[in-house]
């Protein structure tokens, strides 16, 4: 478990015009405790990574009025019900997050239960008709439509492969937009999508990557934190490589081409300004590249030339424009993924 406590005033919540947020409980120190637990490690390069990122970056702006417990590695359900029952009842916690849509019950549970706590969720939009609790998710399928364009522009062999996860949230939605992206650009790639049914099986995901470089690929994708063995199969292979959820940069090297970055900090932020108004729940909330929740990072470690590094900032950002405006139809009906490649 990861316990950020500072000392140094830094930005403050004063600054912020925060300092109102704080419940009562807070209010003794003017501290803002934010409690987490998620299914992988804070260092997963994805899914985890991207909420402990963010609970760092208000860390830092908000210095000694900012501390945030991460209880990391918390796949079994059970074991984070002990940990946000404990926050829950401790009364120490402005707010207490279930990173992981398998902590839905959870929170619907508890929330019923401490009905004077607030807590938060995602990735899903239901918030169970509760009045303390927040929903969080994903736009997914947008960076997933600039990162599957991308794909299928680069790609010499018109022949692309998709490691996904377990088909639900917002690893669909990149999936999918990843699909359609790509399509749109190439209509005769061929998109392999190939869901292993699991998170974190990184022997498997390794596996799926593998095959799809025998078969032809020349570029690959994933989502979830078992992307580290595509990553190294996209290295090994000098295969590109696009990312979702966090930035893979460095591991990725030069195969590394853009990443969308989640950025929760942009949720959390709503949330304060919501409790400062003393309300505890009974909202959601959807990162986009229009409120700037989602990001799309090109690697620094690119072995793209200058050229063709031009282009891709030249096409993420006409995508990006087209996106916000509402004039690029991101998932059509029809799209679906190369039927050879199977799911």
């Amino acid at each position: 478990m990861l316990h950020m406590n500072k000392k140094g005033m830094g930005l403050g919540l004063a600054a912020l015009g925060l300092l109102g947020v704080l419940p009562a409980v807070s209010a003794q120190d003017d501290v803002f405790r934010v409690a987490a637990v998620a299914p992988s490690a804070a260092a997963d390069l994805a899914f985890s990574q991207s909420m402990f990122d963010a609970l760092t970056l208000l860390d830092e702006e908000l210095g000694d009025a900012f501390e945030f417990t991460f209880q990391e590695g918390t796949f079994i359900v059970d074991d984070a019900a002990v940990a946000m029952r404990d926050w829950a009842s401790s009364g120490e916690y402005d707010l207490v997050i279930g990173h992981g849509s398998q902590y839905g019950a959870v929170v619907e549970e508890l929330a019923a239960e401490f009905p004077e706590v607030s807590f938060a969720w995602g990735t899903d939009n239901n918030t169970f008709g509760l009045p303390n609790v927040f929903a969080y998710t994903a736009a997914a399928e947008e960076g997933g439509f600039i990162n599957g364009a991308l794909a299928a522009l680069l790609s010499e062999a018109g022949n692309i492969g998709v490691v996904g996860p377990i088909e639900v949230g917002d690893a669909k939605l990149y999936v999918d937009g990843f699909v359609s992206g790509a399509l749109s650009v190439n209509p005769d790639a061929t998109v392999g999508v190939n869901y292993i049914q699991s998170f974190s099986d990184v022997p498997l995901a390794t596996e799926a990557a593998e095959a799809f470089v025998a078969n032809g690929a020349d570029v690959l994708t994933g989502s979830a934190q078992m992307v580290v063995g595509p990553i190294a199969v996209a290295t090994d292979n000098e295969v590109l490589w696009f990312g979702t959820q966090s930035s893979q940069a460095e591991l990725s090297a030069e195969s590394g081409v853009t990443f969308q970055v989640y950025r929760w900090d942009v949720v959390l932020r709503d949330i304060i300004a919501s409790l400062e108004e003393g309300v505890l729940g009974g909202e959601s909330y959807v990162l986009t590249l229009e409120n700037g929740g989602l990001e799309i990072e090109i690697s620094e470690f690119s072995g793209l030339d200058e050229t063709t590094l031009a282009e891709v900032e030249a096409t993420v950002a006409t995508l990006t424009e087209g996106i916000i405006a509402g004039d690029i139809l991101l998932l059509p009906d029809m799209v679906e993924a190369t039927p050879e490649a199977g799911s």
